[in-house]
């Protein structure tokens, strides 16, 4: 038997004015067939798990069509269109199918489909007909029931970060196999509670997940229950679907697959209040950090790259400067200075104007006298599974400079999401001999970043991803939804 292999996936940040083009996805991964295995055979990747266990069960993986950007803004419409057409190409290339296996993300919107990934996989059920569609999300997601619809059998990944992506991958493939086989009848169900879960309680190995996810195990311990999903959501997707979801897949029993992702949905509603959030701002986090062994890794909320912000942010490197507080490192998305401080590697010192380039929302430029350090390519590899799953880095040529304060800035040529300490350790930054190390993300850089730092501190900066909820200027959104409108009443 023959199953394909299809995978979109993009974080659409729709508070971004700038639209996500086609070369974005062209940059960073745009394959079809034989180049789809060889970028993604061995990788942490969910496609990577799929074509493992697919081989591991003696059944011809056969890769369609796989296309992933950073996160950035709305895909534009030029530019899903032609995915959309080469993905379509792809598949009637790709001959009888006897079923499918997707990828994808869950909070990419489009500017004709507020609910691409809905569009996408409902178009794919037209045309696969009757045949097994399963696939895997990323819990940042914001589910839609036309997402449910067209699958037989959705699931997300179960850690953030996410670490377990090969894994999920893993089981869906081995889910197919087992429909495929006469084994099993998956059967799907979702609840849409009307909340949104703040960002900055979304760690799975933190308080209030943990409590959640211990219902969702224990679910899993039942008879006939396949495997259950939470979905946190991705706030910064201004759209219809935009809020939290459970999931749950069942052995032939629709009525169960309901009652359970009900219950689950049930305990997320309880839990309401204690996922709205803890923020505090630049200056109480660096006092708080002050009294911490270090190194401490401060996460820069609203400039969280892995959101789609533009990795910029200034409001944490100006405090740290303004304060002289020594032993620091930021890393800024900053083409500009690249350039300057390759023109200047034979200087003693140089005056650049740091970051702050995208609008004043994410800060001032941080202005200052530096020695430069170094100047690398801006390529590295993660060998350890990483948030995201990849394996293969390319920052653009890179800068390392130093104030005379002993602030170390990492200037970028291509936007990089903090998920490898590689990106620091590659470029002769040693990350353990810092007292504060910036990280621009929220969870995802844990992962890497526990390697070395003793303690992580949450910062509400300002900017396109802003922990504060309540800043950003929604207008498609569900209402009533908690923690907008706190007297929103719901049962499952």
């Amino acid at each position: 038997m023959r199953i394909g292999i299809l995978a979109l996936l993009q974080e659409s940040n729709t508070f971004i004015p700038r639209a996500t083009k086609l070369a974005q996805f062209e940059e960073e991964l745009l394959v079809t067939g034989e180049e789809m295995r060889r970028r993604f055979d061995g990788a942490h990747h969910e496609i990577g798990g799929m074509l493992h266990a697919l081989a591991e069960a003696n059944l011809e993986a056969v890769p369609v069509f796989a296309a992933r950007a950073l996160p950035f803004g709305c895909i534009e419409r030029s530019a899903i269109e032609e995915l959309l057409a080469r993905m379509w190409r792809a598949l009637e290339a790709a001959g009888t199918l006897n079923g499918v296996l997707v990828a994808p993300h869950g909070a990419t919107v489009s500017e004709p489909y507020p609910d691409i990934d809905g569009h996408w996989l409902s178009e794919l059920r037209r045309r696969v007909e009757q045949r097994p569609i399963v696939g895997t999300l990323d819990p940042h997601g914001n589910l839609s029931p036309a997402m449910v619809s067209a699958c037989d059998a959705l699931m997300a990944y179960r850690t953030n970060p996410h670490l377990d992506q090969r894994v999920r991958g893993i089981d869906a493939a081995r889910m197919i196999v087992a429909m495929l086989r006469g084994e099993i009848q998956p059967t799907m169900a979702a609840a849409f509670p009307p909340m949104a879960i703040n960002i900055e309680r979304q760690c799975t190995s933190e308080e209030p997940c943990q409590t959640l996810f211990r219902l969702a195990d224990e679910q899993l311990t039942r008879e006939r229950i396949l495997s259950n999903s939470v979905m946190f959501g991705f706030p910064y997707a201004d759209v219809a679907e935009m809020g939290s979801a459970t999931i749950a897949v069942t052995d032939g029993d629709p009525e169960l697959a309901q009652k359970t992702a009900n219950e689950l949905a049930g305990r997320m509603w309880e839990l309401r209040h204690e996922f709205a959030g803890k923020l505090i701002g630049v200056d109480e986090a660096l006092d708080q950090a002050a009294r911490l062994e270090g190194p401490v890794c401060l996460l820069d909320m609203g400039d969280n790259v892995g959101g789609g912000s533009p990795g910029d942010g200034t409001w944490l490197a100006v405090a740290i400067s303004k304060r002289k507080l020594p032993r620091s490192f930021v890393c800024l998305y900053d083409p500009e200075s690249v350039q300057a401080a390759q023109a200047a590697t034979n200087a003693a010192k140089v005056t650049l104007s740091m970051g702050g380039k995208t609008d004043a929302l994410h800060g001032p430029p941080l202005v200052c006298d530096v020695k430069v350090r170094g100047i690398f390519d801006g390529r590295f590899e993660e060998k350890q599974p990483r948030h995201g799953g990849f394996t293969v880095m390319d920052q653009g040529p890179t800068a390392v400079v130093e104030t005379d304060a002993g602030l170390t800035v990492m200037l970028t040529s291509k936007r990089m999401p903090p998920f490898s300490l590689r990106q620091l350790t590659t470029f002769g930054v040693e990350p353990e001999k810092y007292q504060l190390l910036i990280a621009k993300g929220v969870n995802a850089p844990i992962a890497a970043y526990r390697e070395v730092c003793k303690h992580f501190v949450r910062v509400n900066t300002r900017g396109c991803t802003s922990a504060d909820l309540l800043t950003l200027p929604y207008h498609h959104r569900r209402r009533p939804m908690f923690p907008f409108e706190p007297e929103a009443n719901w049962e499952p």
